[in-house]
């Protein structure tokens, strides 16, 4: 289908609604690419340098560039466990509101007012640990409300809004940089409380999603807000198809066991954990985020001309190569996407690896050749495992623990985050006790994106134009991810009128039989 405002001829209802709540929810993403934007522009300003310098130091410590980069990760990895009760209790509105208001907002605060490093470091833990909790509901809100020809594209728009911020605060850390006072750092930083305000106050008007609100036994609710999203009546036959097929999959959920994080582990579902986790691991361990964190760092020490500039010209890259990705999440569908992705990002890596090793970084035919490959390095990046992990994970896992495995596939994701954040300065360093890799550092992040490739072949099955509830039928059908193609949905869980068998629950595959069998049977009758 492509990316397109257009929905499929015979949909019923408008699409613009859901898409556009979708995309304003998206938002969210600035704080978090902002956030990891900013830090790595303030750790190069000279005013920062000489007021959080210790104990009489002209720089900081590569242990302490470590602590303070990292422990927004920290923060983060701890915020992404806890916004499973935080969207079960609060719901996916009201708990990206609160995360938003409240604990991003007084980390923000703290980082501002800071002029040490203890302040400025809890700051930042705290400020992670609101990213953390939204960076979990925001795609679960974007995947409970989305039309699913259009969802991947929607999700994806998420990864953008991080491009956005990234950009947004290369600008900023552009404009402010060489400022000698302290509005050099505490102006990048307090700019977040308008990302802040935005989101906050669009939340305010929208509605929570139906899939919590069925789960919530709140159908009348669920009606009222699916209508909003579909802009048809809650009587409309399409409406009440929709809502019944949301709820008859959540009644054949629940009448398996209620579920616990143990069960997150299990058998199917924890095959499904298992690939967010790994997917949501390897999107870090591709090394994007060493450009971003210490991008400006890296350019600097290895003798690179305007690092500042640099560092804007990989974010404008950055934002820009991921429309193509959302273009291509419908179009190319998330496995090819991804396949293709890890190919390129792969043979990127192993040539800036090479040209770094072999001409050094102080040649400028060296540079400009390490520069115009880390640019389309990223653009491989932005257009696939950025947009496309988010996508996947999102939409994966079964209604009854898609928070609970969501909040562990993003806690993963910041896991990896907070390790590549802190080793990497002892990672490319020279001196004792540093490995002194700089460029070959390269050669592990291309090593990763092999990984990649093999993983994705194996592990991730192809969910394009498939509803939540049909992506589930499809992991419980298909024992083999390169088979998913193949996969054409044969349940529909409204049309189930018994999901009994002798007072044994069926199974979806024997469920799908039954359906087929009758089929086949009243075809007979009517011949």
């Amino acid at each position: 289908m492509g990316f397109a405002l257009k929905k499929p001829e015979g949909t019923a209802g408008a699409a613009w609604p859901a898409i556009c709540i979708g995309l304003f929810v998206a938002f969210g993403g600035v704080l978090f690419g902002y956030d990891t934007g900013t830090i790595g522009g303030i750790l190069a300003m000279p005013y920062w340098i000489s007021t959080f310098a210790t104990e009489g130091r002209t720089e900081i410590t590569p242990a302490e560039d470590s602590l303070i980069v990292s422990i927004l990760s920290a923060g983060t990895f701890f915020g992404a466990l806890l916004s499973a009760p935080c969207a079960d209790i609060l719901g996916r509105r009201w708990g990206i509101f609160a995360s938003c208001a409240i604990v991003f907002n007084l980390g923000v605060i703290l980082q501002t007012v800071s002029t040490s490093q203890p302040l400025f470091i809890a700051g930042r833990c705290i400020a992670g640990l609101g990213v953390g909790l939204i960076s979990a509901m925001i795609p679960l809100y974007q995947s409970e409300t989305s039309p699913k020809w259009i969802r991947g594209t929607v999700v994806g728009a998420y990864q953008l809004a991080i491009t956005i911020g990234l950009l947004l605060a290369a600008i900023v850390n552009n404009a402010t940089a060489l400022r000698n006072d302290s509005g050099s750092y505490r102006i990048p930083i307090a700019v977040q409380f308008l990302w802040s305000l935005i989101i906050c106050g669009g939340l305010l008007l929208l509605p929570e999603t139906p899939r919590f609100l069925i789960k919530q036994d709140k159908h009348e609710q669920a009606a009222k807000a699916l209508s909003v999203l579909r802009r048809l009546d809650v009587t409309h036959p399409a409406l009440v198809e929709e809502l019944s097929e949301i709820e008859a999959n959540h009644r054949y959920e629940m009448s398996l066991e209620k579920a616990s994080y143990l069960d997150c582990f299990r058998g199917n579902i924890g095959k499904r954990l298992l690939t967010g986790c790994l997917l949501q691991g390897l999107q870090q361990l591709t090394g994007v985020n060493f450009i971003f964190y210490y991008g400006t760092q890296y350019f600097q020490n290895a003798g690179f001309e305007d690092p500042f500039i640099i560092s804007v010209i990989t974010n404008c890259v950055n934002v820009f190569s991921t429309f193509p990705g959302l273009y291509l999440v419908e179009k190319l569908g998330r496995r090819n996407l991804l396949l293709l992705g890890a190919s390129g990002m792969a043979v990127c890596q192993f040539i800036v690896a090479i040209t770094g090793t072999v001409a050094g970084t102080t040649d400028r035919a060296a540079q400009q050749a390490a520069i115009a490959f880390v640019c389309i390095y990223i653009y491989f990046f932005a257009s696939t495992w950025g947009p496309v992990a988010w996508v996947v994970t999102g939409e994966i896992f079964p209604l009854k623990v898609r928070a609970k495995c969501l909040s562990m596939t993003t806690a993963t994701n910041w896991l990896l985050n907070f390790a590549i954040a802190y080793a990497t300065p002892y990672m490319v360093r020279d001196g004792p006790g540093y490995a002194n890799l700089q460029s070959k550092v390269f050669f592990i992040w291309g090593g990763c994106c092999f990984i990649c490739i093999i993983f994705t072949w194996f592990l991730i099955y192809e969910t394009k134009g498939l509803s939540l509830e049909q992506v589930d039928e499809l992991y419980q059908t298909v024992n083999k991810a390169w088979q998913s193609k193949k996969f054409r949905p044969q349940i529909s869980f409204h049309e189930v009128s018994d999901i009994k068998n002798d007072g044994r629950t069926m199974s979806l595959a024997e469920m799908g039989a039954e359906v087929q069998r009758k089929k086949s049977v009243g075809h007979e009758e009517k011949l």
